[in-house]
């Protein structure tokens, strides 16, 4: 080998004119073993999760409408038929669900814990869902918060063994920042009147992501925004996404139909509210895909 040739071997620079027969000549074995791994790793772009396990999987729905009052926050109407919305569904979606209202930080961090140590191997995945108020990367509890990272790391596949492969879905129904379309003076001011069916907003923001393959977050808002929900009726983000459940839960690719209840809440505006300010506005819910193959929640046989 000719001293160019060893000086690009050894990392050093050649000049233009011999670059390209050295580089082949130094990486020509490499190319080939790429070229093989690449053959190797046909990926099938219909492949989908196995969901024909006896069990559908655990659904646990945290809902939370009151709050300890040091906390400062406002009392969450319309949360409790987003609850029973969201119960409903999947129960029809033959998830075991369990629902927990109101509970302390300790109480939620037990029945979460409970739930990562069980035996998922006989379900097809698991899913939680958090109704509430949030603050940067936390959830609110009746008496305090719970950094969402906390509660994702729990089910990764080094630490939930038997949930390592399949689908991991959270649902988070809170505000995400402190904007509309544009950004206003927050809105803290809740009529309690819950005959009203008023526009209000989820308190504050989270913005964590958990790490770890087969998670799927689901936002009512994108980040940086309110989201909206009405003291009769319950969130709009919730509404939307029972209803899509309803009509395409048992047929259509889960990601697909989030993308659905991103269009039909884009198109909802805010018209009867307290605050002047918010008459008008407009939200975008958002998801963050980790999964590596196609969800699909077909009825069980």
């Amino acid at each position: 080998m000719s001293s160019r040739a060893e000086d690009c071997c050894g990392g050093s620079v050649a000049n233009d004119s011999k670059a390209a027969t050295d580089s082949t000549a130094c990486t020509e074995g490499l190319t080939e073993t790429d070229a093989f791994i690449r053959r190797s790793l046909a990926l099938d772009p219909a492949e989908e999760f196995k969901m024909g396990r006896k069990r559908r999987g655990l659904a646990l729905i945290f809902n939370q409408e009151r709050f300890f009052w040091r906390l400062g926050l406002n009392d969450r109407h319309g949360t409790n038929a987003d609850s029973y919305n969201l119960e409903r569904r999947l129960v029809e979606l033959n998830f075991e669900v369990r629902t927990f209202d109101n509970y302390k930080q300790v109480e939620v961090l037990d029945k979460i814990h409970e739930a990562a140590v069980e035996d998922h191997s006989d379900a097809d995945c698991f899913l939680l869902a958090f109704l509430s108020h949030g603050e940067d990367d936390h959830v609110f509890t009746y008496d305090g918060k719970i950094s969402i990272q906390e509660i994702t790391s729990l089910f990764k596949g080094d630490k939930c063994k038997t949930l390592a492969g399949k689908p991991k879905i959270f649902i988070i129904q809170a505000c995400r920042g402190d904007k509309h379309d544009v950004p206003v003076a927050p809105f803290d001011d809740v009529d309690n009147k819950v005959l009203t069916n008023e526009v209000v907003v989820d308190a504050s923001a989270i913005h964590a992501l958990p790490a770890g393959a087969d998670f799927i977050m689901c936002y009512s808002v994108a980040d940086g925004y309110y989201s909206h929900r009405e003291t009769v009726n319950g969130s709009w983000y919730i509404q939307d996404l029972c209803e899509l459940l309803k009509e395409y839960g048992t047929t259509l690719e889960f990601t697909e139909l989030l993308t659905l209840v991103n269009r039909k809440v884009a198109m909802r505006r805010v018209g009867n509210a307290s605050d002047p300010g918010a008459i008008g506005k407009k939200q975008v819910p958002c998801f963050a895909s980790m999964l590596t193959k196609k969800l699909y929640f077909r009825p069980k046989k």
